[in-house]
């Protein structure tokens, strides 16, 4: 037995409220909002330089996905302070040149450079604690390719393996070899 709306308001209302879920599920903002709420968003310190070799620049956009709107371009080598990761994602301010404000970047369009002061190498750790387990050494001087970040930690790629650096092993810098 079904129970008939007789009051017009509520017939607005229920129309209303129709149209609006049938937007969000229409326009993909229902999976925005469920990656949004699923994706652990991490807090980041760190700075990295773009690797993408678009003559455009790397893209920068309103939030971590493809489908936010584009609200900047930085060129290739310049350096971004990281403050933030979603996923795939990293949320970057003000770079060296070009974008300046905030924003996010694809993350595998980011790298960095090993430091290694006074030594030929770096540690590469398991996690991102150094009493975690050192899976090798990395010369120093080397690139990696930025992964995710948490704190001031960098997650980065090397020869295949995925590892962790410390803060003071990190150079963000493209054309400098931050020593």
């Amino acid at each position: 037995m079904t129970k008939k709306v007789k009051n017009p308001a509520s017939k607005l209302a229920i129309g209303l409220a129709f149209s609006c879920i049938s937007v969000i599920l229409n326009t993909g903002i229902a999976s925005e909002i469920s990656l949004a709420k699923s994706s652990n968003s991490q807090k980041c310190n760190l700075f990295a330089y773009v690797t993408d070799t678009d003559s455009q620049g790397l893209n920068v956009r309103s939030g971590a996905s493809t489908n936010n709107v584009i609200i900047g371009q930085i060129p290739i080598k310049e350096t971004v302070h990281v403050i933030g990761a979603a996923g795939n994602w990293v949320q970057i301010t003000n770079a060296s040149n070009g974008f300046q404000g905030t924003g996010w970047v694809f993350v595998p369009k980011l790298g960095l450079t090993t430091r290694g002061y006074g030594t030929n190498s770096v540690d590469f750790y398991a996690s991102s604690s150094q009493k975690s387990q050192k899976l090798r050494r990395i010369p120093a001087n080397m690139p990696v390719k930025l992964l995710g970040c948490q704190g001031d930690w960098a997650q980065v790629e090397y020869q295949g393996v995925k590892g962790w650096l410390t803060r003071e092993e990190q150079c963000g810098a493209a054309l400098t070899s931050c020593s």
